[in-house]
């Protein structure tokens, strides 16, 4: 019976995971799969959003309605927390992360919809990881110039290996503690459901998506745009 179980539940359990569709190119076989499709529903969801957001503001009452009042509340909201870490900087990087924030939290929710969350895969998360650290690096050049090099050999060259290594810790911890933190919630949804009775499975989940989905997927936003507004400020923050 023991040596049965886990077996059991690695067959009923579902981390959804799946191949959609497969092509070749370049003689080798790739998948269109489950995270593309998220990806593209999440995408396609916020390009509608920001359709009827720019049509509403443009149309802005002086009584506004739900929508509108929505809206507003989520620009302020994200134009205070960034002016609350990034002070007179600001300004210049509020749009970007009002744009992450905005994609990287509808990803983290969209297991609430029944998709995989794309955040759970690492090809997704990797990639923002990247941005933010091209991002701090360009703003480091661009405000201090060949002393953002020179910098590596602070406070004694002896520490040039360290410094190298924490400047590119910057894409693998974003990213990782990403991904580590959506992946761990869509594992254990799968393996909940793959326990639960099917009786069971309509209502008693709903309260650890509350959390997996919803509390965590905030939580981790905010935690990936709060360190990306500390890390370009480090960069460009006068001496």
């Amino acid at each position: 019976m023991s040596g049965q179980f886990p077996g059991m539940i690695l067959a009923d359990a579902d981390f959804m995971i799946h191949g959609v569709f497969r092509y070749t190119l370049f003689g080798q076989e790739l998948y269109i799969t489950t995270t593309h499709v998220a990806m593209f529903i999440v995408t396609i969801i916020i390009l509608i959003i920001m359709i009827c957001a720019h049509h509403t503001m443009k149309h802005a009452k002086q009584i506004p309605g739900t929508f509108q009042n929505i809206i507003e509340m989520y620009v302020q909201t994200i134009d205070n927390m960034v002016a609350s870490i990034m002070g007179k900087n600001a300004r210049r990087f509020v749009n970007y992360i009002c744009t992450i924030f905005m994609f990287i939290l509808f990803c983290n929710l969209s297991g609430l919809l029944g998709l995989r969350p794309p955040t759970a895969d690492y090809g997704v998360t990797l990639p923002l990881g990247l941005i933010t650290f091209a991002l701090v690096q360009g703003c480091g050049i661009a405000k201090n110039k060949g002393k953002h090099f020179t910098n590596l050999f602070q406070p004694v060259p002896i520490l040039f290996p360290i410094n190298l290594i924490g400047e590119f810790a910057v894409p693998l911890s974003l990213s990782l503690r990403l991904f580590g933190n959506i992946m761990s919630g869509t594992v254990m949804m799968g393996l909940i459901y793959g326990l639960l009775p099917i009786f069971l499975k309509l209502g008693l989940p709903a309260a650890l998506h509350v959390y997996f989905d919803v509390f965590s997927g905030a939580i981790q936003t905010y935690v990936f745009c709060m360190l990306t507004m500390v890390y370009i400020n480090d960069k460009i923050a006068d001496e």
